[in-house]
This record gives structure tokens, C-alpha cells and sequence, in this order.
């Protein structure tokens, strides 16, 4: 086992949390996201990169992991964290938002509505990482609706 693996998919140890390693996770993509706001005032295309960077390495190190700790363990947050730099991306700064975005991702996360849980039934990383962005995505587009509808009676 390669101790890089354990890092990607673990994002630096938070999937070791022994209480909701998930919302723990989730947590340190909003603190990644909050952080790279205070530096650069939210460069999309920072954020972007990420997503795309760490969604390739979480498929593949979720293939590796899964081999020895079973499918779609709890201890892989890597997903939540892109998940969640999904559902921040394109969004206004702003604890409201980041919060939003936060309880709708893990809405999304845990109940897998529309098509979600479906993800799940892709092979090893891919159905670990796809839930996710697609929670993560649903998450984003109501933020989105919410904003065009506030900008729109303003």
C-alpha cells in the first residue's frame, strides 16, 4: 500500500475521523475553498484545476484503496472535498453561500436523489469520485437558480 494513496484518498487524514468522516471531509473543502478565496479572491480557475487534478488522482487512488479497504469505504473523503470545490465553483464568496452550498452538497451526498445513487454502480473510483460531482453539480445549479431568481426580482 502507498502511503500517497492513503493521503489523496483520506485528504490529508480527514476520511480518519471516527465521526462523519464525510461531513469532515466536506468541511475541509469549504476550508481549502475559504482559503484560496482569501488569496485570490476565488480564481475559478484555481478552483477548476483542483477539481480536475484531484478527481483523476481520487479515481485512481479510490482504485487502489478499495482494493484492500473494500468498496467505497467511509475513509475515502477525496470525493467529498471535489464535491464540494463543485459545488462552491462559480458561486459569490460569502459565508451564506459557503454554507448553502455545504448543507446542499451533503443533502445531495446522503440521500442520492436523481440519479446519484446510480453512480455508485461504476467500477471501483469511478463510482466512488461520480456521486459526488454530481451531488456536488446539483448543489451548484439550485445556488445558481437561487441567484438568478435574487438578481432577477432585484
Amino acid at each position: 500500500m502507498k502511503i500517497r494513496h492513503i493521503i489523496i484518498t483520506t485528504s490529508l487524514g480527514l476520511g480518519f475521523s471516527p465521526v462523519a468522516p464525510g461531513t469532515v471531509g466536506a468541511l475541509g473543502g469549504c476550508l481549502i475553498a475559504y482559503v484560496i478565496t482569501l488569496f485570490t479572491g476565488f480564481n475559478v480557475l484555481i478552483l477548476s484545476s483542483l477539481i480536475v487534478l484531484f478527481f483523476f488522482l481520487g479515481v485512481h487512488s479510490s482504485n487502489k484503496m478499495e482494493l484492500i479497504w473494500g468498496k467505497d469505504p467511509s475513509r475515502i473523503v477525496i470525493d467529498e472535498v471535489v464535491g464540494m470545490w463543485i459545488a462552491l465553483l462559480m458561486i459569490p464568496s460569502g459565508f451564506s453561500y459557503m454554507v448553502a452550498a455545504f448543507l446542499l452538497f451533503r443533502f445531495f451526498d446522503i440521500y442520492k436523489p436523481l440519479f446519484i445513487r446510480k453512480m455508485e454502480n461504476l467500477k471501483g473510483g469511478w463510482g466512488v469520485m461520480m456521486d459526488d460531482v454530481l451531488a456536488g453539480i446539483y448543489a451548484n445549479l439550485i445556488i445558481q437558480i437561487f441567484i438568478l431568481i435574487k438578481t432577477a426580482i432585484n
